[in-house]
């Protein structure tokens, strides 16, 4: 009797940056204003810049905080 195939369970490689959920939300207004404009938010500029171009903002790679300090309780005093 020949092996089934199973399918194996590996991981892939995400294109999305693991900090992301923890990074700020910027407008255009920020990524130009911006003293290290990174190719993330250039891009974004550019594509703000088209005629009827609809934003919703872009994760800001120097407003990453740490993930631990934002599931850490208040401590009642």
């Amino acid at each position: 009797m020949a092996p089934k195939n199973r399918r194996t369970n590996k991981a892939v490689a995400s294109t999305v940056d693991p900090m992301e959920h923890f990074m700020q939300t910027v407008t255009v207004d920020t990524c130009i204003a911006c003293k290290q404009p990174c190719s993330r938010g250039m891009a974004y500029v550019e594509k703000m810049k088209r005629p009827g171009a609809i934003g919703y903002g872009v994760p800001c790679i120097l407003t990453k905080g740490k993930p631990g300090r934002m599931q850490r309780r208040r401590r009642r005093s």
